[in-house]
């Protein structure tokens, strides 16, 4: 059970993971798919993991804009037998247990943890090795509620 848990996240200058929508497909956005840190984060995952506010939030996409094919474990508070998405594993109990599992499913490369809660959960149990952070160079749009600033635009 060799890998690295890496807590990767891309954020907007001002600290927001989603849109005004609470959207995060924008991340997906750009011509050509993911380059440089990214592509190296895809190219060494063997399995990701995330909290159920993803699935709300874009449904069965699968991570990075499709660009990576592999386990997804979904951490969850219900129960994991009532599993809405069948190619999504659906985990839940103790976050030792779920990253173990994690590693397990990553079959010896390096287990990706997102969101919110998760990679949270993850930092306070000790079990994060890397954070990999990306920074939009632009403002969400969200700074208040009187901006009128565009969301940001992938460039081509």
């Amino acid at each position: 059970m060799n890998g690295t848990v890496i807590w990767h996240m891309t954020m907007s200058l001002d600290g927001f993971i989603g849109d005004r929508d609470d959207r995060v497909d924008w991340m997906s956005a750009a011509d050509g798919g993911p380059s440089g840190l990214g592509a190296e984060v895809i190219a060494t995952c063997g399995a990701f993991l995330c909290g159920g506010r993803r699935v709300e939030l874009v449904g069965e996409s699968r991570p990075y804009g499709g660009a990576w094919q592999g386990p997804i474990l979904i951490y969850t508070r219900k129960d994991p037998a009532t599993n809405p998405i069948p190619e999504f594993t659906y985990v839940s109990g103790d976050i030792r247990d779920v990253v173990a599992h994690g590693l397990e499913a990553a079959a010896g490369k390096n287990l990706v943890v997102t969101g919110g809660t998760v990679p949270r959960l993850a930092v306070e149990a000790g079990l994060v090795d890397e954070v990999v952070l990306h920074i939009i160079p632009s403002f969400s749009a969200r700074v208040s509620a009187s901006t009128t600033a565009p969301a940001y635009t992938p460039p081509n």
